[in-house]
């Protein structure tokens, strides 16, 4: 691209001094001044002029082409650098993060190491204790399986029971409970008299061995053996207490297992035969079929109620939309009338500035409301609504994005083929308009020639004006002005078409 451009402002270069010599009116001069010069007709030298323009005008464009292309590749060039500059910084911390990620991973290797050896150890000792865990826990499991089983079936059957046979039973338990407890508080008052008749028997063994040793003993050794009987009657007496209260606890313990004993008993059952049960169960199922049907009969009554609820709903549902249909319809209503409102007011403001007769403007307004209905009738149909002309031309926008939509979700190979068939029908459909303005325009010629024939000839009069100073003719704006038309026609024929 570089060398393009270098190589087109060599040939720049090169044909600007001639271009140069050429603009120049002496050169002109000079040139031209011993030529024979010819006389050339007006619109000869007209279409040499438009050549001319056209000429220098492509050169201007050709230049400043080149020096636009100049002006990107010089900026490429920059873009380029400002690319290099940041790929090496980029490379340069590329490489400064790859030694430290490298670093990086060495150590969090080492950690790794260390702390899989050490989750190993853990994991080995975790899945040791899980396995006992889980023993206990499957036995755990099992039993209380088990106890809910049991539970379940102690509950089906109390609830079975008759209140009548509890409340019996309930009472029994209650006597043989206080028969137990009066049994208990005598076994207590034997005990406490059996305690009490040793300690007697003990101290009359005493005595008796003070009698039957001699009196020759003195006094001093009486007291001495009274003393000492005094105090193997405290130590017995000392030695039955605890006897006494092991006996007491003895009796508790005894009295608590007899209670527990008690509860632990095999629970009496109010069935001895499984025939029973099955009396029960059928009068539960009967007692279930009459609740079965009195549900269906309120589910009947409760469905034919959701069904007038569900009728009634969308009946409001229907109404409530149809409501708010009308209130955007009103809303949209207002809003063109207020868009109109806007639209006369700004032309009547337009129309009393006295720059535009309304009588013109009115009829540009009717053409192109005839023309935006032509069209619409052509993409969309005939206007049954009498919509107004900014509806129109918004259905017509709307039309258009939806084909755009179309057009960008076909295939292109379709698209360029679409294309092209239409290129080549609006080729021939101008071919055909050419050639027929051009048959129009010589059978115009032909009659204007005949007429002139026709026609008596005109004696001119007063002096002849001469060439050049003939007033200028107009023909270059109208010939402006009709191409315009026709690119305007083409583009209309192109589009809505």
């Amino acid at each position: 691209m570089r060398r393009a451009a270098l190589g087109s402002e060599d040939q720049l270069e090169e044909s600007t001094p001639d271009l140069a010599l050429k603009d120049d009116p002496g050169w002109t001069l000079a040139v031209t001044r011993d030529r024979n010069v010819e006389k050339e007709d007006l619109a000869e030298y007209v279409s040499k002029k438009r050549e001319m323009f056209l000429v220098q005008y492509s050169l201007r464009v050709k230049r400043d082409e080149m020096k636009k292309l100049e002006e990107l590749a010089a900026a490429e060039e920059r873009k380029l650098e400002r690319a290099e500059h940041f790929l090496e910084e980029d490379a340069a911390m590329f490489d400064e993060f790859l030694k430290e990620n490298d670093k990086n991973s060495v150590e969090a290797i080492k950690i790794a190491e260390s702390e899989t050896k050490s989750k190993l150890e853990k994991v080995a000792e975790i899945k040791k204790n899980n396995a006992v865990m889980m023993g206990i826990k499957s036995e755990i499991s099992k039993h209380e399986e088990t106890l809910k089983e049991y539970i379940m079936y102690k509950g089906f059957l109390e609830k079975l029971t008759p209140n009548e046979w509890k409340e019996e039973k309930k009472k029994e338990r209650l006597e043989r409970r206080r028969l137990k407890r009066e049994a208990q508080q005598a076994h207590q008052a034997q005990s406490s008299l059996a305690d009490k008749r040793s300690v007697s028997s003990v101290a009359s063994a005493g005595k008796k061995d003070l009698e039957s040793r001699g009196s020759s003993r003195a006094a001093s050794s009486h007291v001495r053996i009274r003393s000492s009987v005094l105090k193997s009657a405290t130590t017995r007496k000392t030695l039955s207490t605890p006897k006494s209260a092991t006996d007491t606890e003895s009796v508790r313990s005894a009295e608590v297992s007899f209670l527990e004993d008690d509860s632990d008993d095999e629970p009496e059952l109010y069935f001895t035969d499984p025939v029973q049960l099955l009396n029960i169960f059928q009068e539960l199922e009967e007692h279930n079929l009459s609740l079965i049907t009195n549900s269906q009969e309120t589910e009947e009554a409760m469905e034919e109620l959701k069904h007038t609820i569900a009728l009634t709903k969308d009946k409001m549902n229907r109404e409530t939309d149809m409501l708010k249909s009308q209130i955007s319809i009103l809303k949209s209503t207002i809003r063109r009338e207020e868009e109109k409102a806007d639209d006369l007011e700004l032309k009547c403001k337009m129309f009393s500035y006295g720059e535009f007769k309304e009588e013109d403007q009115e009829k540009t307004l009717r053409q192109l409301n005839k023309k935006v209905e032509e069209v619409y009738r052509g993409c969309i149909g005939d206007n049954e609504a009498n919509i107004s002309t900014l509806q129109m031309l918004t259905t017509i926008e709307n039309k258009l994005e939806e084909l755009f939509e179309s057009i960008e979700v076909m295939p292109p190979e379709l698209v360029e083929a679409a294309e092209k068939a239409k290129e080549k029908e609006r080729r021939m459909r101008l071919r055909e308009e050419k050639l027929a303005t051009q048959r129009a325009h010589q059978e115009e010629r032909v009659r204007k020639a005949l007429e002139r024939a026709k026609a008596d000839p005109k004696k001119k009069v007063g002096k002849r004006l001469v060439f050049r100073s003939e007033p200028p003719q107009r023909k270059q704006k109208e010939s402006k002005k009709k191409e315009g038309q026709d690119k305007e026609e083409e583009e209309k024929l192109y589009f809505f078409t």
